[in-house]
């Protein structure tokens, strides 16, 4: 390794805004094995699955349907 480099010429990472973020989340069961049996069916991670959903409901302007029981 050198000891030192030169980074005068680097240009940022066109993706770091597609960078995820972790987060600690509480989800019921019942919808986490809702997106389990889709991940199976659509051969992707669940994790990945509830993004790409969540993603489409910003970029859609989706708001949740409020009815509390």
């Amino acid at each position: 390794m050198r000891k030192e480099y030169d980074f005068s010429s680097s240009k940022k990472n066109p993706y770091s805004k597609m960078l995820k973020k972790q987060i600690t989340i509480r989800i019921e069961a019942e919808t986490i094995d809702y997106f389990k049996k889709l991940s199976n069916a659509e051969g992707i991670p669940y994790q990945n699955l509830i993004n790409m959903y969540l993603r489409d409901c910003v970029q859609s302007n989706r708001r949740p349907v409020l009815k509390w029981a």
